[in-house]
């Protein structure tokens, strides 16, 4: 079972309630889950979540490792000979289980270093000026991270993004195989939970977890980019104060989901609708 869900949606409650029921395991698929520098700030499963019922590849990355979808797919595959419920607001993971993922070699550092200068210095338009026409037809040109990986893999193997992904393979788990649920929330429902929920976090330590990441903290980091983190960590550092930090961060929440329900919408019109409330 696939269940996929915006940001602060209730899917992970909803997951929880189906692995109880059919003695699933619960298998994470959200990108940020995986760090185990984060577990208030990513609303990861809680200790007696995971002590309920069976969960894996929840915050079993260190903070400093790189961790790909490739690197997600490696370590699902293994699980999926017992009945799982994958959940997650991830959409390239589920893409990646779903259609398949391209064999790309890795990325140099060296060549990360350079592409990450330059997004510093010129932005994300530079690059996305100097891709492939192949690739640069089809990609979310809003997305600097996505053009980034694009230049990327370019700048190291001398092939477009797009045409490594015409070399697909099979994927691990078709949606034609599997039940593939996945949550469509009223807005104006989705952001007052989302701004609950981020008060919630407070409440349970969010802030004192982010203390703990202020020591060698690094912005660049993948697992750096949990919504949340990088306006606590400002507000630690002296540069704002908690409450225009606790604003921006539930502002940061809100466009995120909207890009996610965007991605669904456009992704995953295979997969059976759940209008919320």
């Amino acid at each position: 079972m696939l269940l996929a869900g915006p940001t602060a949606s209730g899917k992970s409650a909803l997951a929880m309630e189906l692995a109880a029921r059919d003695g699933r395991l619960i298998v994470n698929a959200d990108a940020l889950q995986v760090y185990a520098n984060w577990r208030i700030l990513t609303a990861r499963p809680t200790p007696a979540d995971e002590a309920a019922l069976p969960h894996a590849l929840y915050g079993h990355v260190a903070r400093d490792a790189s961790y790909s979808v490739g690197h997600w797919l490696r370590d699902l595959a293994p699980l999926l000979t017992r009945p799982v419920v994958v959940v997650g607001g991830t959409g390239l993971n589920f893409t990646a289980l779903t259609r398949g993922l391209a064999e790309i070699p890795e990325v140099p550092s060296s060549i990360r270093k350079e592409a990450d200068a330059r997004m510093a210095a010129e932005g994300h338009l530079a690059l996305l000026s100097e891709l492939d026409p192949a690739t640069a037809a089809r990609i979310d040109r809003q997305n600097p991270v996505r053009i980034q990986r694009a230049w990327e893999v370019l700048r190291a193997t001398g092939r477009g993004l797009a045409s490594w992904q015409e070399d697909t393979p099979a994927p691990l788990l078709p949606v034609a195989q599997s039940e593939a649920l996945v949550l469509q929330p009223e807005v104006d429902w989705l952001n007052d939970r989302i701004d609950r929920r981020f008060d919630d976090m407070l409440a349970q330590g969010a802030l004192e977890e982010a203390q703990a990441n202020l020591a060698d903290w690094d912005p660049a980091r993948p697992a750096s980019k949990a919504i949340g983190g990088p306006e606590l960590i400002a507000h630690l550092l002296g540069e704002i104060d908690l409450q225009d930090a606790v604003s921006a961060a539930k502002i940061a929440s809100r466009q995120y989901a909207k890009r996610q329900r965007t991605w669904f919408r456009s992704n995953m019109k295979a997969w059976r609708q759940l209008s919320l409330p």
